[in-house]
C-alpha cells in the first residue's frame, strides 16, 4: 500500500511538472507571438513612415517623381501586403490570446482594425494609382500626373497615421502594467 501511495504521489508530481512545463511553454509562445507582432508592426509602419518622411513628391520634377514611384512600387508592391497580412493576423491572434484582459483585448482589436484600414487604403486607393504610374513612360508623362500624385500622397498620409496609431496600440498593449 505504501508503494502504491508513493507511486501515486510520484505520478501526481510528474503531472504537476508537466502542467508547469506546459504553462511555461504557453507563456513563452505568447511572448514570442507578441514580440514578432511588434517587430512586424514596426517594420510595416517604419516603411510607410519612411516613405512619408523621405519622399515628399511635391518637391520633385515629373520625371524624378515617376522614376522614384516606379522604383518604390517595384520594391514594395509584393512585400508590403505580405508583411501587412501577417501583422494583422498576429495582432488578432494576440488579441484572442489576451481575451481575459478586456483592455488589452479591445486595444489589440482596435490595432488590428487600424491595420486593416491601412491595408484597405493601400489595396483600393494607392495600388490602383500605382498601376497607373507603372504604365507611364518616363519620356511621355500625362498632363494630369500631379492629380494622381496628389491623390496618392493624400492616401499615403492617411495610411501613415492609421498604421502609426496601430503600432502605438500594439506596443502599449505589450508594455502596459496591469
Amino acid at each position: 500500500m505504501a508503494h502504491f501511495i508513493a507511486s501515486f504521489a510520484l505520478l501526481q508530481w510528474i503531472v504537476s511538472l508537466f502542467k508547469l512545463h506546459l504553462s511555461i511553454q504557453i507563456i513563452i509562445m505568447e511572448k514570442i507571438i507578441r514580440l514578432i507582432n511588434i517587430l512586424l508592426a514596426a517594420l510595416l509602419t517604419g516603411i510607410i513612415f519612411g516613405i512619408w518622411i523621405g519622399t515628399d513628391p511635391q518637391r520633385l520634377s515629373e520625371y524624378t517623381y515617376v522614376e522614384q514611384q516606379q522604383n518604390i512600387i517595384k520594391s514594395l508592391n509584393v512585400l508590403m501586403p505580405i508583411i501587412g497580412a501577417i501583422t494583422i493576423l498576429l495582432t488578432i491572434i494576440s488579441a484572442v490570446r489576451q481575451k481575459q484582459n478586456q483592455t488589452v483585448y479591445i486595444t489589440l482589436l482596435a490595432a488590428a482594425g487600424l491595420f486593416i484600414i491601412t491595408g484597405l487604403i493601400t489595396r483600393f486607393g494607392n495600388q490602383p494609382l500605382n498601376a497607373i504610374v507603372m504604365a507611364w513612360d518616363k519620356k511621355n508623362i500625362p498632363a494630369n500626373w500631379t492629380e494622381i500624385r496628389d491623390k496618392w500622397w493624400l492616401l499615403h498620409k492617411i495610411r501613415t497615421v492609421t498604421s502609426f496609431i496601430a503600432l502605438i496600440l500594439v506596443i502599449w498593449s505589450s508594455i502596459r502594467k496591469d
